[in-house]
């Protein structure tokens, strides 16, 4: 079943909210400090100052609900959802999946250089048919239940052919939305023109192979280097996750403090975080996790991944993905991401039919630089849209 959805936060939640930022209490004896321990006391001094006395929620809540959102009941789980339609007689159906830390608002610049695509200056027939999703556990979804990060893709496929009734649509995602998007091909591929990814999902680095290219073993290197220097926060999300969360859940100045230190550190800002994001932008992704109480859920991916049941499925399914998928993928990697693998890696677990090395962006793409990223997903899936034969199939009408 699948209801309209729109965002409505309680009045008394952004009181509450106003009263824990007056009383924000930051670590003493740290202004000075910078970003070298971390998150800058003064930029989040500057932040919080900001949410508590210039932020306005419902103007950012106003433009949310300009987008076209659900909920669809899969499963046993309500699944929040964008699904705003291309213009035109055959848009492309186009599911977007995010990661984390950032929540379905990392697509809302990218979805109308999609859906309208005469307005942005390209050809009016590559228009798509875009369904943004929050994954469960993240934004307004529910939370999942135990044991199902797994079968994110499964529920995803579920939306798209059941839902909607796309018989055949493509994925994009990075991140954990590049995990989600590969177990749909992997698992649908008969559903699927293509997927686009922006990096090789991580897990496949368990699959060492026993004779790496020098490239390939530059890329490992660079993956484990980043693990030690940057990987405490997956450490404590996948070992210690509720630990961390009762303080962030109880926290807006703690919240913003763990989730803007990534938005800067992950992305193409040389060091000026608000060289690729306003405040506004931060804050609305932070008040979704905030609002939702969601940021304990959120987690939830990085235990299951560590926890010894998924150790097992890494090790023992993925052995069945060598050498390349049957869906056509395409890749664009933005040089400020986390650690961008060579072409040989993508080809042993993907049948790469596009690599783009974009000049600038990062983990974010779609926030960063999302022209960049639509004249992609266009360049991709136009042609292969052409030639499908259920190129007409559209969804039912719901509404």
């Amino acid at each position: 079943m699948i209801e309209p959805f729109r965002i409505e936060v309680q009045e008394s939640i952004l009181h509450d909210l106003q009263a824990r930022l007056a009383r924000t209490r930051l670590a003493p004896g740290m202004s000075d400090a910078g970003w070298d321990y971390g998150t800058s006391p003064a930029y989040l001094q500057a932040l919080c100052d900001y949410w508590q006395s210039g932020f306005d929620w419902r103007k950012q809540e106003r433009y949310l609900n300009t987008f076209d959102q659900f909920r669809a009941e899969i499963d046993g789980l309500k699944v929040h959802f964008i699904h705003q339609r291309g213009k035109g007689d055959n848009p492309i159906p186009l599911l977007l999946v995010h990661g984390w830390p950032d929540s379905f608002a990392r697509f809302l610049k990218l979805i109308p250089l999609l859906t309208d695509p005469a307005a942005h200056g390209a050809e009016f027939q590559s228009s798509f048919d875009v369904i943004v999703p929050s994954l469960p556990g993240f934004g307004f979804s529910d939370r999942p239940r135990q044991g199902t990060t797994f079968g994110f893709g499964d529920l995803m496929h579920k939306l798209m052919a059941e839902g909607l009734g796309y018989r055949r649509y493509a994925v994009q995602g990075g991140d954990w939305g590049g995990m989600v998007a590969e177990h749909i091909a992997r698992s649908h591929a008969g559903s699927l023109i293509g997927i686009h990814l922006t990096d090789v999902p991580f897990f496949h680095i368990f699959q060492k192979p026993s004779r790496p290219s020098a490239a390939e073993a530059a890329y490992l290197k660079k993956m484990e280097e980043f693990q030690q220097k940057e990987g405490a926060y997956a450490l404590i999300q996948s070992t210690r996750p509720l630990t961390l969360a009762c303080g962030l859940n109880d926290s807006p100045a703690g919240l913003a403090a763990w989730l803007v230190e990534k938005f800067r550190a992950w992305s193409d800002c040389d060091g000026d975080l608000e060289k690729c994001f306003s405040k506004d932008q931060m804050l609305t992704h932070i008040m979704i996790y905030w609002v939702t109480q969601t940021i304990d859920s959120s987690f939830f991916p990085y235990y299951d991944m560590a926890n010894a049941g998924a150790l097992r499925w890494i090790s023992e399914t993925v052995k069945s993905w060598l050498g390349s998928a049957d869906v056509p993928a395409g890749f664009a990697l933005f040089p400020k991401d986390l650690v961008n693998p060579p072409r040989e890696w993508a080809e042993r677990f993907f049948k790469v039919q596009r690599w783009t090395e974009m000049p600038r962006g990062g983990h974010f793409a779609a926030l960063e630089e999302p022209e960049l990223l639509a004249e992609d997903l266009r360049a991709m899936f136009a042609p292969l849209w052409g030639m499908s034969e259920d190129r007409n199939a559209r969804s039912n009408s719901y509404a």
